[in-house]
């Protein structure tokens, strides 16, 4: 770590949250451990914190601290020796029809109506419709870094949102929303392509996809991308299989 590194992060405080439930591991409380203040976050501490397997979401930056549970790992592809599988070049192929734009982190009402039906389809809760924009703009408008919004079309059709951080060796996906009327293709494993050439583009070493759980079926898909590295113990390692 350099001097100007070790330096950034004395701006920062550290604090642990209450117990919450776990999203993830069913019956399974959770604690994370926050960056604060917020204000204080810049690209270079950012970064640092990223190293050491942090996670942003809306304002905040953190990553888990569970006393007596360690399932979340941090992952993250080695882009620039990223080695597509072939129903990856199937799908990347697909993904020349589609407009791709790069785009300034802003709320856009198309892009908002587009989250409230991924939101409400895939991940709706205790039977509560998801539609609050306040809500929105605080887990994917409001950020203190570098981040960018990825908008996919396909014949002028918004198809699909990626929210990205960009930092100075990769690029963090954070969140990724899109057409669920859609299931002839696997738009979120499109998305992941497109950052990993973007990644390789920009020469940008890494894509990070936040934790990776083993008991988690949700979290698979993350392994299906070849290289990549896990950070256990604090140290990343690339996987062996």
């Amino acid at each position: 770590m350099s001097l100007i590194e070790k330096n950034s992060l004395k701006e920062i405080q550290f604090y642990i949250t209450t117990r919450y439930s776990c999203g993830y591991i069913n019956g399974q409380d959770a604690q994370s451990i926050v960056a604060t203040p917020y204000k204080n976050i810049n690209s270079i501490n950012f970064n640092n914190l990223m190293s050491k397997g942090f996670r942003r979401s809306g304002q905040y930056v953190y990553k888990p601290n569970c006393k007596n549970c360690n399932a979340c790992i941090p992952i993250r592809i080695l882009a620039l020796n990223f080695n597509a599988s072939r129903s990856q070049k199937r799908l990347k192929k697909y993904l020349d029809k589609l407009s791709v734009k790069l785009l300034p982190l802003t709320f856009d009402k198309e892009h908002y109506n587009l989250y409230v039906n991924y939101q409400n389809k895939r991940h709706q809760n205790n039977g509560e419709a998801e539609n609050s924009i306040d809500d929105y703009n605080e887990f994917l408008i409001k950020s203190n870094v570098d981040s960018k919004l990825v908008e996919f079309r396909l014949n002028n059709q918004l198809k699909m949102v990626t929210i990205i951080d960009i930092m100075n060796d990769g690029i963090s996906a954070v969140y990724t929303f899109y057409d669920c009327n859609d299931q002839k293709i696997s738009l979120g494993t499109m998305s992941i392509i497109w950052l990993l050439e973007f990644c390789k583009k920009e020469n940008l070493s890494f894509l990070y996809l936040g934790y990776w759980i083993h008991e988690s079926q949700k979290m698979k898909y993350k392994t299906n991308f070849k290289p990549y590295e896990l950070m256990i113990e604090g140290v990343w390692q690339e996987a062996t299989s």
